[in-house]
């Protein structure tokens, strides 16, 4: 019994459209390859899916630029304007520069050297001489600036020390005089209580002697 017929009308279940997205864009993916076999097509397949991710299939014979460049000449249609030209001219450029950079930078690695001329090889070598005096300058830069901070750091510990000296000092003068009042106090006051009788009587002149 063969399947019934469906309806082609968007899907509402978000699960069921997923299911049905991965089966059919699977099997569209399949007939392009098919085709692009069979017939010696050359077939440049993009597809979104509704979460923005894409898929796609290019001919192994053929890219997706060159597909472009024929649709471009067969239609005449233009799907980019000059900008995006430009932009990706730009992209190539930078491509190169960082192929480029990259094959520099093997270079200064000491890697595919053997195959330089006596000129690359001095000019590498002035290149690696420069950035070991940067390194070297930058390094005494660094140490002279720990130096100055060591010795902003010891001249502040003296002058803390010396703070700590003093105020140890002025409390301790002010032990010593708070002891020696406490002492007078207390003299003053024995002296305050003694009888009468052990007092020191004033000396009184005889005046049979005199006479």
């Amino acid at each position: 019994m063969g399947r019934g017929k469906i309806e082609i009308k968007r899907i509402e279940n978000s699960s069921n459209r997923q299911v049905t997205y991965s089966k059919r864009r699977n099997g569209i993916i399949k007939k392009a390859k098919e085709i692009s076999v069979l017939c010696d097509a050359q077939v440049s397949l993009i597809i979104f899916a509704s979460s923005g991710k894409m898929h796609e299939y290019c001919s192994p014979s053929t890219t997706l630029t060159n597909i472009l460049d024929k649709y471009h000449k067969q239609s005449d249609k233009r799907l980019w304007d000059a900008k995006h030209e430009n932009l990706s001219n730009e992209l190539d450029r930078i491509k190169k520069e960082n192929d480029s950079m990259q094959i520099e930078l093997r270079h200064l690695k000491g890697e595919d050297i053997t195959s330089l001329h006596y000129k690359e090889l001095m000019a590498i070598e002035e290149a690696l001489e420069n950035g070991l005096a940067r390194i070297r300058d930058k390094q005494m830069e660094y140490y002279n600036m720990m130096k100055e901070n060591e010795e902003m750091v010891e001249e502040e510990n003296k002058r803390l020390n010396y703070e700590l000296h003093q105020k140890l000092m002025n409390i301790e003068r002010g032990e010593m005089e708070s002891g020696y009042h406490q002492q007078q106090r207390a003299a003053d006051y024995q002296t305050t209580q003694m009888p009468f009788a052990f007092r020191v009587q004033p000396i009184q002149p005889n005046l049979q002697e005199r006479i």
